[in-house]
């Protein structure tokens, strides 16, 4: 097989400490590296992992706005596997992170959503087995 899997995925934040602390401090993830670079706008690309999943978070000198439209064309969100559905919502709500929607039950799975400090979208899925 040429392609093995998802390396990694970028996130350029507007504040790459806020959410770095989210990512690290709310959802669990741990430092992998942090890379000052002579890139410009590039000034640090940081790497975060979670067991086996890979966030990078590419700091740049002033940011663009983000887009409002959830359905343009483009990567839409990044999705996390939860073991408990209700756990991990009870988890979130008591660290203050709002859902942007309530689990729904799809058969297969169990569905939610959260946003990250930019408004990006993080969906929470739990296979049923």
């Amino acid at each position: 097989m040429i392609f093995k899997r998802v390396d990694h995925v970028e996130i350029v934040p507007q504040d790459p400490h806020v959410t770095i602390g989210f990512f690290v401090n709310i959802l669990g993830f741990k430092i992998k590296s942090r890379t000052k670079v002579d890139l410009p706008p590039m000034q640090e690309v940081i790497f975060l992992e979670l067991g086996d999943t890979v966030v990078e978070i590419i700091s740049i000198l002033a940011p663009g706005q983000k887009l409002e439209a959830a359905w343009q064309v483009g990567y839409r969100a990044i999705a996390l596997e939860v073991d408990d559905m209700t756990k991990a919502v009870n988890y979130l709500k008591a660290k203050g992170i709002p859902l942007a929607v309530e689990p729904v039950d799809l058969g297969g799975s169990y569905r939610a959503e959260i946003r990250d400090p930019d408004g990006l979208i993080i969906e929470l899925r739990q296979w049923k087995r």
